[in-house]
């Protein structure tokens, strides 16, 4: 079996991670599942986590609120908005933590992210670039696990691609 790439990659001059993930799926298929609703809700979460929609309007100006839910019940609730979109290359989005009424947590960190989709081979390679506004708040989410949970949330889609791709 091939190996998928995927790099986890951290600037502290520029406050980025910088994510590369090669996907077994055809890129079409990949902007669906990070753009969908019902996809997002299947993977997007650390194992063992869940994801839940409350609203989504992926449109520029548009944004996806939701919950990672723990499982005891646990909601812990985010806030995305779509800043720029072309369709099926990539999207800008603005991320923080909020409440589950939307209300954005200004003590944690809070994001600019850059999701660029490329075909390599019968693949698809997203590289996802996250923009901090300073090292604290970088340093702080790579402290919250933000590498793991990424590893995690990213396999997760590739476990869904199994279903999808039959």
């Amino acid at each position: 079996m091939n190996t998928l790439q995927f790099d986890f990659l951290v600037d502290k001059e520029k406050n980025t991670i910088t994510v590369k993930r090669e996907f077994a799926a055809n890129r079409a298929l990949i902007w669906d599942c990070y753009t969908k609703s019902e996809l997002l809700n299947e993977w997007f979460a650390p194992e063992p986590f869940t994801t839940k929609t409350k609203s989504m309007d992926f449109s520029e100006g548009g944004h996806w609120h939701y919950a990672m839910v723990d499982p005891e019940g646990t909601e812990y609730w985010g806030w995305t908005t779509y800043t720029k979109i072309q369709p099926i290359d990539f999207y800008d989005t603005q991320d923080a933590f909020s409440d589950s009424e939307g209300n954005v947590n200004k003590d944690l960190p809070q994001a600019e992210w850059h999701v660029e989709f490329a075909d390599k081979g019968n693949n698809t390679l997203v590289v996802t670039t996250v923009q901090y506004d300073s090292l604290e708040a970088l340093d702080q989410v790579i402290n919250m696990g933000m590498k793991d949970g990424m590893t995690s949330t990213l396999e997760r889609l590739d476990k869904l691609l199994l279903t999808l791709n039959k």
